[in-house]
């Protein structure tokens, strides 16, 4: 192991804590700095009225599909009005009142609107049928979506949200911590095949075990991060919860990132060997494969329960190696998770390598 090796444990699906052997890192910080919660947010909402032309939704209204995968967001009539159209629509929870417009249709057609309406369609499984089907999901396709008849008079809605499954993970830039702007965020992300995670992702991790002592951005422009057992270096003694900054200045401020991705279409191996970065590149292009992204490793040990007690080069420079069956040789800590050696010398002749094809 290397003297200043970095083990992330994960405490369950999704859920880190840093360990640094013969290096401190101390974070201080004040009780005004940030604020903590233990609750998912949700917005205020009027009491719902009774519908008279949709059918409830059903209780807890959530459809879950992973990335690549078809999805079906249900919508049904229970009577027409003599003239009505059906207008689907994502809502966008950064952009208050803001609608991405999905399609509009009548009994005869439909229009698509926006990047979603080449991948929307109607189910239309029976004449009372207003359902959306989205194809080839994507990691931004989760979110809150409505359904709305309009007849001009008597307008109404339901709302049905999509959640993309997946894993969030923390990124740290090779210069040490604290170097992204909220773009370089979210350009670091898509470069590591994610896309900066939401607020509700973060919580979902938290509360499948993400504890982690570095704050990063999220994708609504606003800095945290999660603690599951509170200490001295990350916030004194708050009870657990996602800690918040709050908005900030999205150019000049500069914090880590929290990525978020899903399953790959395609799939991780590891390649033994003592090589430099340059020939870990080659020993996977002789595979007709390249070194892997971080998300794509993380993909695999999340949803392949992908177990390599060896470190491997990754495209960005990092070492890593996914553990899903913790043993002490393997890191020396009981949790499964996605372990790092950082970002060595891309000279050094001491690991193998991660290939994605």
């Amino acid at each position: 192991m290397s003297e200043h090796l970095h083990l992330f444990n994960f405490t369950g699906a999704g859920g880190v804590t840093p360990f640094i052997m013969n290096c401190a890192v101390i974070l201080l910080l004040t009780s005004s700095c940030f604020t903590w919660s233990s609750a998912i947010y949700t917005p205020n909402r009027e009491a719902p009225k009774k519908l008279k032309y949709l059918l409830e939704p059903p209780v807890y209204a959530e459809v879950v599909a992973r990335r690549g995968e078809n999805s079906t967001l249900p919508c049904i009539l229970r009577t027409k009005p003599s003239h009505y159209k059906v207008k689907w629509t994502k809502l966008e929870s950064e952009h208050v009142g803001r609608e991405n417009i999905i399609m509009i249709s009548n009994a005869h057609a439909f229009k698509p609107y926006g990047h979603l309406g080449p991948r929307a369609s109607l189910r239309k499984a029976h004449t009372m049928d207003a359902s959306l089907q989205l194809s080839r999901l994507e990691l931004e396709d989760g979110g809150t979506y409505r359904c709305e008849l309009v007849n001009g008079i008597e307008d109404e809605s339901v709302a049905i949200t999509l959640r993309i499954e997946g894993v969030v993970f923390p990124y740290q830039s090779k210069n040490g911590r604290y170097k992204f702007t909220f773009h370089e965020a979210k350009e670091v992300c898509a470069e590591q095949d994610g896309t900066l995670a939401s607020y509700n992702q973060l919580f979902r991790a938290w509360t499948e075990g993400l504890d982690w002592c570095n704050a990063g951005w999220l994708r609504d422009g606003t800095v945290h991060y999660p603690i599951i057992h509170p200490r001295p270096a990350c916030g004194g003694e708050l009870l657990p919860g996602i800690r918040s900054y709050g908005p900030k200045d999205k150019t000049n401020d500069r914090f880590d990132a929290f990525c978020f991705t899903s399953q790959t279409s395609g799939s991780v191996s590891y390649i033994s060997g003592s090589f430099s970065y340059e020939q870990a590149e080659h020993a996977c292009q002789r595979q007709g494969a390249e070194l892997a992204l971080v998300g794509q490793l993380y993909s695999a040990w999340r949803f392949q329960n992908y177990d390599q007690c060896d470190g491997g080069w990754l495209k960005d420079g990092s070492v890593r190696f996914p553990i899903s069956k913790p043993r002490e040789h393997c890191g020396g800590i009981p949790e499964p998770g996605v372990r790092s050696f950082g970002f060595p010398n891309k000279m050094t002749h001491l690991y193998g390598a991660f290939c994605y094809r």
